[in-house]
Protein backbone atom coordinates (compact mmCIF):
# COMPACT_ATOMS: atom_id res chain seq x y z
CA UNK A 1 0.00 0.00 0.00
CA UNK A 2 1.15 3.55 -0.75
CA UNK A 3 1.16 4.54 2.92
CA UNK A 4 4.09 2.19 3.50
CA UNK A 5 6.28 3.98 0.94
CA UNK A 6 8.59 6.72 2.16
CA UNK A 7 7.28 10.13 1.14
CA UNK A 8 9.98 10.88 -1.43
CA UNK A 9 7.82 11.26 -4.54
CA UNK A 10 4.61 12.97 -5.57
CA UNK A 11 3.47 10.59 -8.32
CA UNK A 12 0.63 11.38 -10.66
CA UNK A 13 -2.62 9.56 -9.87
CA UNK A 14 -2.13 6.87 -12.49
CA UNK A 15 -0.48 3.46 -12.66
CA UNK A 16 0.46 1.63 -15.83
CA UNK A 17 -0.10 -2.09 -16.30
CA UNK A 18 1.84 -2.77 -19.46
CA UNK A 19 3.58 -1.13 -22.39
CA UNK A 20 4.13 -1.71 -26.08
CA UNK A 21 6.54 0.34 -28.14
CA UNK A 22 5.87 4.05 -27.59
CA UNK A 23 2.66 3.39 -25.65
CA UNK A 24 1.76 2.66 -22.03
CA UNK A 25 -1.59 1.23 -20.90
CA UNK A 26 -3.36 1.77 -17.57
CA UNK A 27 -5.45 -0.82 -15.71
CA UNK A 28 -8.56 0.23 -17.65
CA UNK A 29 -6.85 -0.30 -20.99
CA UNK A 30 -6.44 3.40 -21.80
CA UNK A 31 -3.48 4.03 -24.10
CA UNK A 32 -0.96 6.84 -23.50
CA UNK A 33 1.70 8.04 -25.90
CA UNK A 34 4.95 8.15 -23.94
CA UNK A 35 7.02 11.23 -24.84
CA UNK A 36 9.19 10.84 -21.74
CA UNK A 37 10.09 7.11 -21.82
CA UNK A 38 10.97 6.83 -18.15
CA UNK A 39 13.07 10.02 -18.30
CA UNK A 40 15.20 8.99 -21.29
CA UNK A 41 15.47 5.37 -20.15
CA UNK A 42 13.33 3.27 -22.52
CA UNK A 43 14.94 4.38 -25.76
CA UNK A 44 13.70 1.21 -27.46
CA UNK A 45 10.21 1.74 -26.10
CA UNK A 46 8.36 -0.64 -23.82
CA UNK A 47 8.54 -4.44 -23.95
CA UNK A 48 10.95 -4.44 -26.88
CA UNK A 49 11.20 -8.04 -28.13
CA UNK A 50 15.00 -8.17 -28.24
CA UNK A 51 15.39 -6.82 -24.70
CA UNK A 52 12.57 -8.99 -23.33
CA UNK A 53 14.05 -12.09 -24.91
CA UNK A 54 17.53 -11.32 -23.59
CA UNK A 55 16.19 -10.78 -20.05
CA UNK A 56 14.06 -13.93 -20.06
CA UNK A 57 16.78 -16.13 -21.50
CA UNK A 58 19.37 -14.87 -19.03
CA UNK A 59 16.99 -15.10 -16.06
CA UNK A 60 16.59 -18.82 -16.80
CA UNK A 61 20.36 -19.29 -16.80
CA UNK A 62 22.08 -17.06 -14.22
CA UNK A 63 21.33 -13.76 -12.47
CA UNK A 64 24.28 -13.11 -10.20
CA UNK A 65 27.69 -14.39 -9.20
CA UNK A 66 29.39 -11.14 -7.98
CA UNK A 67 32.58 -9.64 -9.34
CA UNK A 68 34.65 -12.13 -7.39
CA UNK A 69 34.46 -14.12 -10.61
CA UNK A 70 34.79 -13.32 -14.28
CA UNK A 71 31.50 -12.47 -16.01
CA UNK A 72 31.62 -13.17 -19.71
CA UNK A 73 28.64 -10.99 -20.62
CA UNK A 74 30.12 -8.07 -18.67
CA UNK A 75 33.38 -8.40 -20.59
CA UNK A 76 31.50 -8.57 -23.90
CA UNK A 77 29.46 -5.48 -23.04
CA UNK A 78 32.61 -3.60 -22.01
CA UNK A 79 34.20 -4.39 -25.37
CA UNK A 80 31.14 -3.27 -27.32
CA UNK A 81 30.81 -0.02 -25.37
CA UNK A 82 34.48 0.78 -25.78
CA UNK A 83 34.14 0.12 -29.49
CA UNK A 84 31.29 2.57 -30.12
CA UNK A 85 32.62 5.12 -27.60
CA UNK A 86 36.30 4.83 -28.56
CA UNK A 87 37.23 4.39 -24.91
CA UNK A 88 39.53 1.85 -23.26
CA UNK A 89 37.97 0.50 -20.06
CA UNK A 90 34.65 0.37 -18.21
CA UNK A 91 33.49 0.07 -14.61
CA UNK A 92 29.87 -1.08 -14.29
CA UNK A 93 27.50 0.15 -11.59
CA UNK A 94 23.73 0.06 -11.05
CA UNK A 95 22.76 3.68 -11.71
CA UNK A 96 23.88 7.01 -13.08
CA UNK A 97 24.62 8.41 -9.64
CA UNK A 98 26.93 5.47 -8.94
CA UNK A 99 28.65 5.94 -12.29
CA UNK A 100 29.27 9.58 -11.40
CA UNK A 101 30.51 8.57 -7.93
CA UNK A 102 33.05 6.33 -9.63
CA UNK A 103 34.15 9.19 -11.88
CA UNK A 104 34.54 11.55 -8.92
CA UNK A 105 36.57 8.98 -7.00
CA UNK A 106 38.79 8.61 -10.07
CA UNK A 107 39.31 12.37 -10.15
CA UNK A 108 40.35 12.49 -6.50
CA UNK A 109 42.68 9.53 -6.86
CA UNK A 110 44.14 11.14 -9.97
CA UNK A 111 44.78 14.33 -7.99
CA UNK A 112 46.35 12.58 -5.03
CA UNK A 113 48.69 10.67 -7.30
CA UNK A 114 49.79 14.02 -8.72
CA UNK A 115 50.67 15.11 -5.20
CA UNK A 116 47.59 17.30 -4.61
CA UNK A 117 46.30 16.79 -1.07
CA UNK A 118 42.94 18.53 -1.59
CA UNK A 119 41.95 17.93 -5.23
CA UNK A 120 39.03 19.95 -6.57
CA UNK A 121 36.58 19.20 -9.35
CA UNK A 122 34.99 22.01 -11.40
CA UNK A 123 31.22 21.56 -11.79
CA UNK A 124 28.49 23.63 -13.42
CA UNK A 125 25.57 25.66 -12.15
CA UNK A 126 22.24 24.20 -13.24
CA UNK A 127 23.69 20.70 -13.58
CA UNK A 128 22.31 17.43 -12.23
CA UNK A 129 24.53 14.45 -11.41
CA UNK A 130 22.59 12.41 -8.84
CA UNK A 131 21.39 12.27 -5.25
CA UNK A 132 24.21 10.53 -3.38
CA UNK A 133 26.18 12.91 -1.17
CA UNK A 134 29.00 13.52 -3.64
CA UNK A 135 26.79 13.75 -6.74
CA UNK A 136 24.31 15.86 -4.82
CA UNK A 137 27.12 18.29 -4.01
CA UNK A 138 28.32 18.27 -7.61
CA UNK A 139 24.80 19.09 -8.78
CA UNK A 140 24.23 22.78 -9.43
CA UNK A 141 20.79 23.00 -7.85
CA UNK A 142 20.55 24.46 -4.37
CA UNK A 143 16.96 23.24 -3.99
CA UNK A 144 17.91 19.56 -3.86
CA UNK A 145 20.94 20.21 -1.63
CA UNK A 146 19.02 22.05 1.10
CA UNK A 147 18.86 20.16 4.36
CA UNK A 148 21.67 17.74 3.56
CA UNK A 149 24.57 19.85 4.77
CA UNK A 150 27.43 19.50 5.37
CA UNK A 151 28.03 18.89 1.70
CA UNK A 152 31.12 17.15 0.39
CA UNK A 153 34.13 19.48 -0.01
CA UNK A 154 36.29 19.62 -3.10
CA UNK A 155 34.02 21.24 -5.71
CA UNK A 156 34.32 24.56 -7.57
CA UNK A 157 31.32 26.01 -9.42
CA UNK A 158 31.19 27.70 -12.79
CA UNK A 159 28.26 28.99 -14.83
CA UNK A 160 27.34 26.57 -17.61
CA UNK A 161 28.60 27.47 -21.09
CA UNK A 162 31.02 30.08 -19.70
CA UNK A 163 34.61 29.40 -20.69
CA UNK A 164 35.94 32.65 -19.22
CA UNK A 165 34.69 31.60 -15.79
CA UNK A 166 36.61 28.33 -16.07
CA UNK A 167 39.72 30.17 -17.19
CA UNK A 168 39.44 32.34 -14.08
CA UNK A 169 39.14 29.22 -11.91
CA UNK A 170 42.25 27.82 -13.57
CA UNK A 171 44.22 30.94 -12.66
CA UNK A 172 43.11 30.95 -9.04
CA UNK A 173 42.69 27.28 -8.13
CA UNK A 174 45.88 25.26 -8.52
CA UNK A 175 44.25 22.21 -6.89
CA UNK A 176 41.78 21.72 -9.75
CA UNK A 177 42.09 18.24 -11.24
CA UNK A 178 38.98 17.71 -13.36
CA UNK A 179 35.90 19.20 -14.98
CA UNK A 180 32.53 17.43 -14.72
CA UNK A 181 29.95 18.63 -17.25
CA UNK A 182 26.84 17.55 -19.14
CA UNK A 183 27.15 18.05 -22.93
CA UNK A 184 23.50 19.15 -22.80
CA UNK A 185 21.78 19.78 -19.48
CA UNK A 186 18.81 17.53 -18.82
CA UNK A 187 17.22 18.49 -15.52
CA UNK A 188 18.65 21.98 -16.06
CA UNK A 189 16.28 22.63 -18.95
CA UNK A 190 17.73 21.13 -22.16
CA UNK A 191 20.39 23.82 -22.41
CA UNK A 192 22.65 23.35 -25.42
CA UNK A 193 26.00 25.13 -25.09
CA UNK A 194 27.81 27.09 -27.77
CA UNK A 195 29.15 24.78 -30.48
CA UNK A 196 32.74 25.53 -29.42
CA UNK A 197 32.14 25.00 -25.72
CA UNK A 198 33.21 21.37 -25.47
CA UNK A 199 36.06 21.89 -27.92
CA UNK A 200 37.50 24.76 -25.88
CA UNK A 201 36.85 22.91 -22.64
CA UNK A 202 38.79 19.95 -23.98
CA UNK A 203 41.67 22.30 -24.81
CA UNK A 204 41.60 23.81 -21.29
CA UNK A 205 41.70 20.35 -19.75
CA UNK A 206 44.69 19.43 -21.87
CA UNK A 207 46.43 22.70 -21.03
CA UNK A 208 46.02 22.29 -17.27
CA UNK A 209 46.28 18.51 -16.99
CA UNK A 210 42.66 18.09 -15.89
CA UNK A 211 40.45 15.09 -16.53
CA UNK A 212 37.51 15.93 -18.76
CA UNK A 213 34.54 14.02 -17.31
CA UNK A 214 31.33 14.04 -19.36
CA UNK A 215 28.04 13.06 -17.76
CA UNK A 216 26.24 11.43 -20.70
CA UNK A 217 23.68 9.68 -18.52
CA UNK A 218 20.75 11.42 -20.21
CA UNK A 219 22.41 12.30 -23.54
CA UNK A 220 24.07 8.96 -24.28
CA UNK A 221 23.00 5.82 -26.15
CA UNK A 222 21.80 7.58 -29.29
CA UNK A 223 19.50 10.11 -27.66
CA UNK A 224 20.92 13.14 -29.51
CA UNK A 225 21.47 11.52 -32.92
CA UNK A 226 25.00 10.33 -32.20
CA UNK A 227 25.98 7.50 -29.90
CA UNK A 228 27.14 10.15 -27.42
CA UNK A 229 26.45 13.87 -27.46
CA UNK A 230 30.12 14.89 -27.32
CA UNK A 231 30.63 13.28 -30.73
CA UNK A 232 28.79 16.23 -32.29
CA UNK A 233 31.75 18.37 -31.18
CA UNK A 234 34.39 15.95 -32.46
CA UNK A 235 36.15 15.61 -29.11
CA UNK A 236 36.81 12.75 -26.70
CA UNK A 237 36.51 12.87 -22.91
CA UNK A 238 38.92 11.20 -20.53
CA UNK A 239 36.00 9.81 -18.53
CA UNK A 240 32.35 9.37 -19.49
CA UNK A 241 29.37 8.17 -17.48
CA UNK A 242 26.30 6.35 -18.79
CA UNK A 243 23.08 4.86 -17.41
CA UNK A 244 19.40 5.52 -18.31
CA UNK A 245 19.10 4.31 -21.92
CA UNK A 246 21.86 1.73 -21.51
CA UNK A 247 19.56 -0.95 -20.08
CA UNK A 248 16.16 0.17 -21.44
CA UNK A 249 14.74 -0.07 -17.92
CA UNK A 250 17.05 -2.64 -16.37
CA UNK A 251 19.22 -0.78 -13.84
CA UNK A 252 22.80 -0.42 -15.07
CA UNK A 253 25.37 2.37 -15.09
CA UNK A 254 28.83 2.62 -16.59
CA UNK A 255 31.92 4.73 -16.09
CA UNK A 256 34.18 4.63 -19.15
CA UNK A 257 37.74 5.92 -19.35
CA UNK A 258 40.54 6.16 -21.88
CA UNK A 259 44.26 6.79 -21.91
CA UNK A 260 45.89 7.41 -18.54
CA UNK A 261 42.46 7.70 -16.89
CA UNK A 262 41.72 4.07 -17.75
CA UNK A 263 44.49 2.94 -15.40
CA UNK A 264 43.61 5.07 -12.36
CA UNK A 265 41.63 2.39 -10.52
CA UNK A 266 43.49 -0.59 -9.13
CA UNK A 267 42.03 -3.64 -7.33
CA UNK A 268 40.51 -2.47 -4.05
CA UNK A 269 39.96 1.16 -5.14
CA UNK A 270 36.33 0.66 -6.10
CA UNK A 271 33.68 -2.02 -6.45
CA UNK A 272 30.03 -3.00 -6.67
CA UNK A 273 28.12 -6.08 -5.54
CA UNK A 274 25.63 -6.02 -8.39
CA UNK A 275 27.46 -3.92 -11.00
CA UNK A 276 27.68 -5.59 -14.41
CA UNK A 277 25.77 -8.70 -13.36
CA UNK A 278 24.76 -11.17 -16.09
CA UNK A 279 21.15 -9.96 -16.26
CA UNK A 280 21.88 -6.24 -16.67
CA UNK A 281 24.76 -6.95 -19.06
CA UNK A 282 22.55 -9.12 -21.27
CA UNK A 283 19.89 -6.39 -21.42
CA UNK A 284 22.44 -3.70 -22.28
CA UNK A 285 23.96 -5.85 -25.01
CA UNK A 286 20.50 -6.29 -26.55
CA UNK A 287 19.99 -2.52 -26.43
CA UNK A 288 23.33 -1.75 -28.03
CA UNK A 289 22.93 -4.33 -30.80
CA UNK A 290 19.36 -3.19 -31.57
CA UNK A 291 20.33 0.48 -31.75
CA UNK A 292 23.10 -0.41 -34.17
CA UNK A 293 21.29 -2.97 -36.33
CA UNK A 294 18.11 -0.92 -36.71
CA UNK A 295 19.89 2.38 -37.42
CA UNK A 296 18.09 4.04 -34.52
CA UNK A 297 20.90 6.45 -33.62
CA UNK A 298 20.77 8.06 -37.05
CA UNK A 299 16.99 7.92 -36.97
CA UNK A 300 16.97 9.88 -33.68
CA UNK A 301 18.97 12.65 -35.29
CA UNK A 302 16.76 12.87 -38.38
CA UNK A 303 13.47 12.72 -36.49
CA UNK A 304 14.73 15.16 -33.87
CA UNK A 305 15.55 17.76 -36.51
CA UNK A 306 12.09 17.30 -37.99
CA UNK A 307 10.38 17.67 -34.62
CA UNK A 308 12.40 20.77 -33.80
CA UNK A 309 11.45 22.39 -37.09
CA UNK A 310 7.76 21.55 -36.62
CA UNK A 311 7.74 23.05 -33.13
CA UNK A 312 9.48 26.19 -34.35
CA UNK A 313 6.94 26.58 -37.14
CA UNK A 314 4.03 26.12 -34.75
CA UNK A 315 5.26 27.92 -31.64
CA UNK A 316 8.24 30.02 -32.69
CA UNK A 317 6.38 33.31 -32.96
CA UNK A 318 4.05 32.77 -30.02
CA UNK A 319 4.26 35.33 -27.22
CA UNK A 320 5.34 33.58 -24.04
CA UNK A 321 7.60 31.05 -25.77
CA UNK A 322 11.16 31.98 -24.81
CA UNK A 323 13.08 29.31 -26.72
CA UNK A 324 12.70 26.00 -28.51
CA UNK A 325 15.81 23.84 -28.15
CA UNK A 326 16.77 20.35 -29.10
CA UNK A 327 19.35 17.88 -30.25
CA UNK A 328 18.02 14.60 -31.58
CA UNK A 329 15.16 13.29 -29.46
CA UNK A 330 16.01 15.54 -26.53
CA UNK A 331 13.82 18.64 -26.81
CA UNK A 332 12.87 21.53 -24.57
CA UNK A 333 10.32 24.31 -25.01
CA UNK A 334 11.00 27.12 -22.56
CA UNK A 335 8.13 29.40 -21.55
CA UNK A 336 8.22 32.72 -19.74
CA UNK A 337 6.31 31.35 -16.74
CA UNK A 338 6.08 28.24 -14.57
CA UNK A 339 4.15 25.58 -16.45
CA UNK A 340 4.17 22.44 -14.29
CA UNK A 341 0.41 22.08 -14.70
CA UNK A 342 0.93 21.14 -18.34
CA UNK A 343 1.99 17.67 -17.19
CA UNK A 344 -1.48 16.97 -15.81
CA UNK A 345 -3.17 18.57 -18.82
CA UNK A 346 -1.14 16.37 -21.15
CA UNK A 347 -2.05 13.31 -19.10
CA UNK A 348 -5.70 14.13 -19.68
CA UNK A 349 -4.92 14.11 -23.40
CA UNK A 350 -3.26 10.67 -23.04
CA UNK A 351 0.24 12.07 -23.53
CA UNK A 352 3.16 11.75 -21.10
CA UNK A 353 5.50 14.74 -20.90
CA UNK A 354 7.63 16.43 -18.24
CA UNK A 355 8.36 19.96 -17.07
CA UNK A 356 11.85 20.65 -15.74
CA UNK A 357 13.54 23.80 -14.41
CA UNK A 358 9.98 25.03 -13.68
CA UNK A 359 9.46 26.55 -17.14
CA UNK A 360 10.72 24.03 -19.69
CA UNK A 361 8.51 21.40 -21.31
CA UNK A 362 10.89 18.47 -21.71
CA UNK A 363 10.34 15.80 -24.36
CA UNK A 364 12.37 12.59 -24.41
CA UNK A 365 10.43 10.20 -26.66
CA UNK A 366 11.71 6.72 -27.50
CA UNK A 367 14.03 6.28 -30.46
CA UNK A 368 11.55 3.86 -32.06
CA UNK A 369 9.00 6.69 -32.42
CA UNK A 370 7.10 6.67 -35.73
CA UNK A 371 6.49 9.72 -37.90
CA UNK A 372 2.80 9.56 -37.04
CA UNK A 373 3.50 9.46 -33.32
CA UNK A 374 5.94 12.35 -33.68
CA UNK A 375 3.24 14.38 -35.40
CA UNK A 376 0.81 13.60 -32.60
CA UNK A 377 3.31 14.84 -30.00
CA UNK A 378 3.83 18.11 -31.88
CA UNK A 379 0.11 18.66 -32.32
CA UNK A 380 -0.88 17.90 -28.73
CA UNK A 381 1.98 19.73 -27.03
CA UNK A 382 1.51 22.78 -29.25
CA UNK A 383 -2.22 22.91 -28.51
CA UNK A 384 -1.58 22.62 -24.79
CA UNK A 385 0.99 25.43 -24.82
CA UNK A 386 -1.17 27.69 -27.00
CA UNK A 387 -4.14 27.24 -24.68
CA UNK A 388 -2.04 27.67 -21.54
CA UNK A 389 -0.38 30.88 -22.73
CA UNK A 390 -3.68 32.19 -24.02
CA UNK A 391 -5.08 32.04 -20.50
CA UNK A 392 -2.65 34.77 -19.48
Amino acid sequence: MAEHLMNTYQPLAISFEHGEGAYLFDKDGNRYLDALCGIAVCGLGHAHPAVSEAICNQARRLLHTSNLYQIGLQEELAGELCRVAEMDRVFFSNSGAEANEAALKMARLYGHRKGIDTPQVIVMEGSFHGRTMATLTATGNRKIQAGFEPLVPGFLRSPYDDLDAIRTIAQNSPNSVAVLVEPITGEGGIRIPDENYLVELRALCDEHGWLMILDEIQTGMGRTGRWFAHQHAGIKPDVMTLAKGLGNGVPIGACLARGAAADIFKPGNHGSTFGGNPLSASAALAVLHTLEQDGLVERAGQLGRHLLELFKQRLGGLEGVVAIRGKGLMLGIELDRACGELVQRALQRKLLINVTADKVVRLLPPLILSDEQAGQIVSTVSELIETFLGEG
